[in-house]
């Protein structure tokens, strides 16, 4: 009695493969032509950092360092500095006085963003950082913070949305009482 798993194949292993090959050749071609047409990415793709501000244009980082502490590529060098009343550059007592990405290193994990406790640090859609210079691709400070909306001011300045940090961050008075008619039988 011969078993069907000892009859060797008709098609040899190879043949098989080719013929998997020669399907393929048939199908629609998807190329993208990148540099014309750019496709976009998706809501939540992990690109280029941005250091964000207040509305008053007064910078979130406070210098605390956790970004680099949580980067497992040590991408990030961050040097943090003391405000003083004539120089406020954050709301609070430190602000980042040296802050650097090397996107050499960078593997856009997006753990610094986690760890940020103030939402500093976000990564935008931007992901075009290539560059023939390896210095070229050390972001510092001025590269990474977000551009100034209108209404914003350049720091150095005081703080504009209130007078203490808890003020500040809050942004907003004590809600008023409210008065709460009650219709009688009601």
């Amino acid at each position: 009695m011969i078993r069907r798993r000892d009859v060797p194949s008709i098609l040899p292993k190879p043949l098989q493969g080719f013929g998997l090959t020669f399907s393929q050749m048939f199908r629609k071609v998807t190329t993208e032509q990148y540099p014309e047409d750019q496709r976009p990415t998706a809501p939540r793709y992990h690109g280029r950092h941005v250091l964000n501000r207040h509305p008053d244009g007064l910078e979130k980082c406070v210098g605390c360092e956790l970004c680099a502490w949580a980067c497992p590529a040590d991408a990030i060098y961050v040097e943090g500095g003391w405000n003083t009343e004539e120089e406020r550059y954050s709301p609070g007592e430190r602000y980042g006085a040296i802050y650097q990405i090397n996107y050499l290193r960078c593997i856009f994990c997006g753990l610094c963003i986690e760890a940020c406790p103030t939402r500093s640090l976000t990564m935008s859609n931007d992901y075009e950082l290539a560059d023939d210079n390896r210095q070229n691709l050390i972001y510092t400070k001025e590269q990474l913070m977000a551009p100034l909306l209108p209404g914003m001011e350049q720091p150095p300045h005081p703080m504009r949305l209130g007078k203490t940090e808890q003020e500040y961050y809050l942004r907003a008075d004590p809600p008023a009482p409210v008065d709460v008619a009650v219709e009688p039988g009601t």
